[in-house]
């Protein structure tokens, strides 16, 4: 192959460098995502580096478009292969997820899935995984794409502390929306990379399917970013791991009665990227707001020991009852001080 040749293979690969994640820092470490010059390595028969980062074939800046939501290019981009290694960090840990240059244009949303690998990821079927959203972002001020530019092409995650440890696919992706306004013309820009959570918790979420993670009418795809507010926007996608859906918090939350009680309040609040933490001086209104999930033992409600089995609103009443007593007991107290 000519030393000419070569330099236009390396053109080629610089030029169609945007829309890429060129590597990661977990934990501090910085790993090398997959180089789109590994692709033209592989053409002239040579191999690559090993990399966590997957294999994909997103050439010329290329996207996946809403006609292919359906196909197995959505799950890690067009053509996608495993990665061949892996990176680790820590749950509660932080990814950082460096992108290469990307145009202002392309305004949309920051999106973050795992999906937990049976064994080893580098021999990962990409159209078995199933995705657990983990990071979100949208339209707050300004785009997250903007946001992302702004943090020196960095997007940061923190991996959910109660996830169990294990070997992970991690699927980073924003959503081009510029053309968004008629349908077909969101760009998808999903990257993958192999990643073991140490130190993990218990939780092990059911994900859904690449291919059933959009439609292309969905809210956030089928979207006019030029109409006038954004702050409406919809991110698309499942609901995000530890909001109403009924996965686990992201935080943990103390075991007290009033502190559970507020979880369950929490439990049913809007989708967020941080839970907040339970306590223990949680309001009424709050607690009353969350959905008794099981049905009172015999006696819950009543007496001054806080039964062992109780809903939320025998919780409520029982609350009230105490404080009721113990009104009476001061009445009476007040009255033999007068007597």
């Amino acid at each position: 192959m000519s030393s000419t040749l070569l330099k236009l293979v390396a053109l080629a690969a610089t030029a169609a460098a945007h829309g890429t994640v060129t590597g990661i820092v977990a934990d501090g470490t910085y790993t090398k995502g997959f180089d789109l010059q590994y692709y033209y390595m592989l053409q002239q028969g040579q191999t690559p580096p090993e990399t966590p980062g997957w294999y994909a074939e997103n050439l010329e800046n290329g996207f996946v478009a809403p006609s292919a939501y359906a196909t197995a290019d959505i799950v890690c981009h067009k053509n996608s292969k495993a990665g061949t290694s892996s990176a680790t960090v820590k749950a509660g840990g932080k990814v950082d997820f460096q992108w290469s240059k990307w145009p202002e244009s392309h305004i949309g949303p920051m999106l973050t899935y795992v999906a937990k690998c049976e064994a080893d990821c580098t021999d990962a079927d990409k159209t078995a995984l199933k995705w657990v959203k983990i990071d979100e972002a949208g339209f707050t001020d300004d785009w997250a794409s903007n946001k992302m530019i702004a943090n020196n092409n960095t997007w940061s995650v923190t991996v959910p502390s109660t996830l169990a440890s294990g070997n992970y696919v991690f699927r980073h992706e924003t959503i081009a929306l510029h053309g968004a306004g008629s349908e077909d013309g969101a760009q998808n820009y999903p990257q993958c990379l192999n990643i073991e959570i140490t130190g993990g918790g218990s939780d092990n979420p059911e994900g859904v399917l690449g291919t059933a993670l959009y439609t292309s009418k969905d809210a956030g795809i089928l979207y006019n970013p030029y109409s006038g507010d954004d702050s409406g926007y919809k991110i698309p996608g499942p609901a995000l791991y530890g909001s109403a859906s009924g996965t686990t918090p992201t935080t943990p939350v103390s075991s007290s009665p009033a502190a559970s009680a507020s979880a369950s309040a929490s439990a049913s609040a809007p989708a967020s990227s941080t839970v907040p933490s339970a306590t223990a001086s949680a309001s009424a209104t709050a607690v009353a707001e969350a959905t008794p999930s099981a049905t009172a033992g015999a006696g819950s409600g009543s007496g001054s020991t806080l039964p062992k089995t109780f809903t939320v609103s025998s919780f409520i009443q029982w609350l009230e009852q105490q404080s009721a007593a113990s009104a009476k007991a001061k009445a009476r107290r007040h009255a033999r001080q007068f007597a």
